[in-house]
């Protein structure tokens, strides 16, 4: 039997009781007071939250280099030590001459370098086989340097000999003798005598004022190429014996007083004459020699 007004007390409490052939089922919640029903709200108060609207800044993509412009390997550079060897090294030597006569030294292949020293005549050098003009190149300790190519051959000269100098008049008569000193007709007979083949001489030349020729101290025996080597060394390997002061030859001179810088060499004088490359030209003292 219903009970009125039990349904309602019921439903107000919050509570649900089965009564029979009746059934309240209660699917909404009431809340009982104000307070609950904030309590309960389903919505987060962060909704209520402004934005902050900020946009997160993407990484940076990174592109892969290239192959061919990967960083490659340093190449090895030569060292310093390595750099100053090899320049240090001389020019590759190609043979050996002999010096014919003593021997200027040079720097540099013009008269414009620095004389160096002075090779003794038969002194064996190395060559490299270049030339440059009438220079040829050597190496002497290690060294490269230069000397007249003229004075260098392939085999070893005959030293000279000092002994045995001929002071018989000579075949070709000696009327050349007039007016020289007597060292001059010394060294007259001593080249006639040594060589045979030379039959032309200069000797006194009264007019040539301020020379050697006017007063009888020079004679200029008429020779050239590798005979006029060949004379001027044996003249300067017996200069004492026969008075000889100062030889001219092949633009080069040599003196007694400058005897240890060789032959030393002599400018341009413009013709071959001049610079004594047809005769080699023979100064002497006047009666010093020995012989």
């Amino acid at each position: 039997m219903a009970i009125p007004g039990a349904a309602v007390a019921l439903v107000a409490t919050g509570s649900a009781a089965a009564l029979p052939d009746h059934h309240v089922q209660l699917n909404t919640p009431i809340a009982s007071s104000a307070i609950d029903l904030a309590r309960d709200a389903n919505t987060s108060r962060d909704a209520y939250r402004p934005s902050l609207n900020v946009t997160p800044t993407p990484a940076p993509k990174t592109t892969a280099a290239p192959k061919h412009l990967k960083k490659q390997a340093p190449i090895p550079k030569p060292t310093a030590a390595k750099t100053r060897a090899a320049a240090a090294l001389p020019p590759k030597i190609t043979g050996s001459k002999y010096a014919t006569t003593d021997l200027n030294v040079w720097s540099l292949p013009d008269l414009a370098g620095s004389l160096l020293t002075v090779i003794p005549s038969g002194t064996k050098v190395s060559v490299t086989g270049k030339v440059d003009g009438i220079w040829a190149q050597i190496v002497r300790d290690g060294k490269v340097r230069w000397v007249k190519s003229q004075y260098l051959s392939a085999t070893k000269p005959v030293a000279a000999v000092s002994g045995a100098i001929s002071q018989a008049a000579c075949k070709s008569g000696s009327a050349v003798e007039d007016g020289l000193t007597p060292d001059a007709i010394r060294v007259h007979r001593a080249v006639c005598a040594k060589f045979s083949d030379i039959t032309s001489y200069g000797g006194l030349r009264a007019g040539d004022s301020g020379s050697e020729h006017s007063t009888g101290h020079a004679l200029d025996i008429m020779v050239s190429g590798s005979e006029g080597d060949a004379v001027a060394a044996w003249l300067k390997a017996n200069y004492k014996k026969l008075g000889i002061s100062q030889l001219i030859w092949s633009q080069h001179i040599w003196t007694v007083q400058r005897s240890s810088e060789g032959w030393r060499a002599m400018e341009d004088r413009g013709s071959t004459t001049a610079n004594h490359y047809d005769h080699v030209h023979v100064t002497v003292y006047g009666n010093s020699g020995t012989v």
